[in-house]
């Protein structure tokens, strides 16, 4: 199973292109993997015959395990003797098909629950979480492994013949106070998995504060609608481009991080990195879950640059064929729930970022005027999240306002 990113710690096949007993040549495909981020197929490395799949369409594996065995030229009679796994070219002697080569994958053991059983038994790291996640006590498992051990398959096993969570677990004690009532159980996919453990882990060690701003986009939608209306044709006869508010958005983002340099930046444990250029995450839905791609050097783009990008990035994460470096890194997000009719909100700071601005969406509002008359306004509530390790209150303020300012002065985002 291939590294597919750094916070990538396993993947689900989903699909096998070749059979045991096919001819494999470098480059074929062997195989379709998807993360909780996105699909992709994996190619062969080496040349030789498929002699063994070890992980099955439908099943999840961590980074690192051999999922098939290709044997060299002359050996598939002793697949073994010859194995490679066709994604990890070096690795040492592959584990024996009786054993499952989950167990055998050297990770950092987390902690998923105790791993000595009350029969004295072991349980790996993997069979802990899977157990974990589905309120299964590892002690009331049988183990299959070496010596007893309990391993992942073995923890699938007991859920496939119909196991409950145990007693005193939150999903059963959840699951009891609907005992007579009639609900349907959504298994979780790894991005909602991953999607759950990441905000958990972003609102309990992230202090979070928010600033909110009105700001009057009258400029903004006067200059969009113009620039859209002189959009030139192309060879179908429509319009080479259109222009969106999130567009709009994502550039004067950008030029408030580069007029506000020190807030630029993301939070490395025992250090802040500051960076150059704005690279900008913008959170996109999709099936089951959200990703957030990356536009990069943002600053230093045209809009219509920006909004080619940002159309290609939302339609590739939705069919979840996004490249790893697509959606990792950047210094900030935004996310924009205004096209659905929310007025404001505070999103959650999504690690390593240190802030993410959250956009609502657009009101007429009664404003009054420099003369002291009243007249009515095109108004959007904006709420900056921001991590106060690495962005105090006095400096949140300037961000916002540096970003305000490009909003109701547009042209000024683009020089």
């Amino acid at each position: 199973m291939p590294q597919l990113g750094e916070t990538v710690a396993e993947g689900k096949v989903t699909k096998w292109f070749k059979s045991v007993g096919d001819k494999i040549a470098p480059g074929d495909n062997l195989f379709e993997i998807e993360t909780d981020k996105t699909s992709m197929e994996v190619p062969a490395t080496s040349a030789g015959t498929l002699a063994e799949i070890r992980v099955t369409a439908g099943a999840v594996a961590p980074v690192g395990a051999v999922v098939a065995v290709i044997a060299g030229s002359g050996a598939a009679s002793a697949p073994q003797a010859a194995a490679k796994s066709p994604v990890m070219p070096t690795a040492a002697k592959a584990p024996p098909a009786t054993l499952d080569p989950w167990h055998e994958v050297r990770t950092p053991e987390r902690n998923y629950g105790p791993a000595k059983l009350a029969s004295g038994a072991t349980s790996t790291p993997l069979a802990r979480r899977l157990a974990g996640e589905r309120g299964i006590d590892p002690a009331s498992v049988s183990g299959s492994g070496p010596h007893g051990r309990v391993v992942a398959r073995d923890v699938q096993a007991a859920m496939a013949g119909g196991a409950r969570p145990v007693a005193g677990s939150s999903a059963a004690q959840i699951m009891a106070l609907y005992a007579g009532t009639p609900y349907q159980e959504v298994p979780l996919d790894n991005m909602r998995r991953t999607i759950a453990r990441r905000l958990i882990e972003a609102k309990q060690t992230i202090p979070h504060f928010y600033l909110t701003a009105d700001a009057d986009i009258g400029r903004l939608t006067a200059m969009s609608a113009e620039a859209n209306a002189a959009a030139p044709e192309d060879a179908d006869g429509n319009p080479a481009f259109k222009l969106s508010l999130n567009d709009f958005l994502i550039k004067a983002w950008a030029a408030a991080l580069q007029r506000v340099p020190a807030a630029n930046a993301v939070w490395a444990e025992d250090r802040i990195l500051r960076f150059k250029h704005s690279d900008i995450g913008v959170a996109v839905a999709v099936e089951g879950g959200l990703l957030t791609p990356v536009i990069r050097q943002v600053e230093a783009k045209s809009l219509t640059a920006i909004s080619a990008e940002m159309r290609d990035l939302v339609e590739r994460a939705r069919a979840r064929k996004l490249k790893p470096n697509e959606y990792q890194g950047g210094a900030s997000a935004i996310s924009n729930l205004g096209m659905y009719g929310v007025r404001e909100f505070a999103a959650i700071i999504n690690p390593p970022h240190a802030t993410i601005l959250a956009a609502g969406g657009v009101r007429r509002q009664v404003v009054e005027k420099d003369d002291g008359g009243v007249a009515f306004a095109s108004m959007m509530t904006v709420t900056l999240s921001c991590d106060h390790r690495v962005v105090d209150g006095v400096l949140g303020a300037e961000l916002l306002a540096a970003f305000k300012d490009f909003i109701e002065k547009p042209v000024t985002a683009l020089v």
